[in-house]
């Protein structure tokens, strides 16, 4: 019965999955709730894709689809992933503040201005100074932006490395600047984020590593959000199966989601 609190809709600019389509797919899972969380990714560059969204319209669709096919054993709430990088954390904070969010998950989705998504991102770079060039970007953002809920798939960039030695190993060569950033989210009573989506991009664990994870609960982390970072109907709750042992081990017995910005914690089973 758990929730999926990480998906997207073609409100997104990489999705073409109808809202109600993911509504019907997380229903047939026998999931408890989700929560929609389209991209908004302001400054994007245009060369990657498109990664604005019709505010106007998203806010006031899903709140109408919640209010028609919530029922008493699934609860639909609105989100939205926001994409953090320097010079739109006014104008995010405007907009996050504007309609009335159920969560909010923050996300550093690029390096300087470069997706490690795409492989032209990596040419002529080191992979190790690339990757621990991202986490400075992300401690950079979050230290700055704090108007987020779950600092989403920690180490994102690692999904797009070639090497599977270092794809999955995200945390010990980086360990003193994520402890920065797990300390900071500590502080802050922020959430962090397990997204599995990560076991689909071919690495041993979701994202984040199984040893962040741990070392959030290690420094005082108790606030955790889980997601499968769905764009398509059957990803939805994709390997939820694998989440209870595995947060169990880090020292998890629950999980959080967010209504009115507030969590609620449910059992993992």
């Amino acid at each position: 019965m758990f929730w999926d609190n990480h998906m997207h809709s073609n409100f997104s600019g990489d999705s073409d999955a109808t809202p109600i389509d993911m509504i019907n797919s997380a229903k047939e899972k026998g999931l408890r709730g989700i929560t929609f969380t389209d991209h908004l990714d302001l400054d994007y560059p245009a060369e990657y894709g498109f990664f604005d969204l019709d505010l106007e319209k998203y806010y006031p669709t899903h709140h109408q689809l919640a209010q028609k096919h919530s029922t008493e054993n699934f609860t639909i709430l609105t989100g939205i992933e926001v994409g953090l990088q320097p010079g739109i954390f006014d104008a995010t904070a405007n907009i996050v503040n504007k309609y009335p969010f159920d969560f909010v998950i923050g996300s550093t989705h690029l390096i300087d201005k470069l997706d490690p998504y795409f492989e032209s991102s990596w040419e002529n770079k080191s992979p190790s100074d690339f990757l621990k060039r991202y986490y400075e970007c992300v401690l950079e953002n979050i230290t700055v932006f704090s108007d987020f809920d779950t600092l989403a798939h920690l180490d994102y960039a690692f999904r797009y490395a070639k090497d599977s030695s270092i794809k999955n190993n995200s945390y010990a060569p980086y360990k003193d600047i994520v402890d920065e950033i797990l300390s900071h989210l500590v502080k802050k009573d922020k959430a962090l984020e397990i997204n599995t989506s990560g076991l689909r991009k071919g690495m041993t664990y979701p994202n984040p590593h199984k040893d962040i994870v741990k070392r959030y609960f290690q420094l005082g982390g108790r606030l955790i959000t889980i997601g499968a970072d769905a764009h398509k109907p059957e990803d939805i709750a994709a390997d939820f199966d694998y989440l209870p042992d595995f947060l169990k081990d880090c020292g998890f017995n629950e999980f959080a989601v967010y209504k009115n910005r507030k969590p609620t914690l449910y059992p993992l089973g």
